[in-house]
C-alpha cells in the first residue's frame, strides 16, 4: 500500500506554531528540533524530532503538543521518532530563532566558542564587556553572564 501524500510545507507551518516550553519565543522549527515528517505505508503520520540535548525535560512536552496540532488536522495516529544521531547543534537554529532569542533576553549561540569566560554580547545593550558567572544558567542549554556596562544578567544559549 502507498502512503498518501502529504503537503510538508503545511505541516511544517503548523509546527511552527508549537513553542519550546522553556523559552517560549521559539518554535520547534525555530530551534531546528524537526527533522522531518512523513506519511508511513500505514497511513500514520510520522514526524522524527532531535533533543538539544540528551534528556532534554521538554521532549514530552513538545512531542505532546506535536501530537495535539496533528490531530486537529485529521492526523489520526502520529509517531513521534527520536533520532540522537546526528546530534542536533546550534548550527540547526534558524536565523529568526536567533533574532528572536536576542529579542527575548538571551545571547544566541556564536560558534566561536561554547562557553567564553567573557565577551559573548550582551542581548539588551549590546555591550561585550561581559562575564561568565556560571556555566549552568536556567536551564541545563543555557550559561549564565552579567554585562559589567549595564549590570543586567542574561543567559547565553550554549554552542554545541
Amino acid at each position: 500500500m502507498k502512503a498518501p501524500a502529504i503537503d510538508k510545507k503545511v505541516l511544517y507551518a503548523y509546527l511552527e506554531e508549537i513553542k519550546d516550553p522553556e523559552i517560549p519565543v521559539l518554535s520547534i522549527i525555530d530551534l531546528g528540533i524537526v527533522r522531518d515528517v512523513v506519511m508511513n505505508e500505514e497511513g500514520e503520520l510520522d514526524v522524527t524530532i532531535t533533543a538539544t540535548y540528551t534528556g532534554c525535560p521538554a521532549m514530552d512536552m513538545i512531542a505532546a503538543a506535536i501530537r495535539v496540532e496533528m490531530h486537529t488536522l485529521g492526523f489520526k495516529k502520529v509517531n513521534i521518532r527520536y533520532a540522537i544521531s546526528p546530534a542536533w547543534t546550534t548550527e540547526w537554529m534558524s536565523k529568526e530563532g536567533k533574532r528572536k532569542l536576542k529579542e527575548y533576553g538571551i545571547a544566541a549561540p556564536d560558534k566561536r566558542f561554547s562557553i567564553p569566560a567573557d565577551g559573548v554580547e550582551c542581548p539588551r545593550c549590546n555591550s561585550v564587556n561581559t562575564r561568565l558567572i556560571s556555566e549552568f544558567g536556567s536551564t541545563a542549554c543555557k550559561a549564565l553572564y552579567q554585562c559589567n556596562d549595564c549590570m543586567e544578567p542574561f543567559d547565553y544559549f550554549k554552542c554545541h
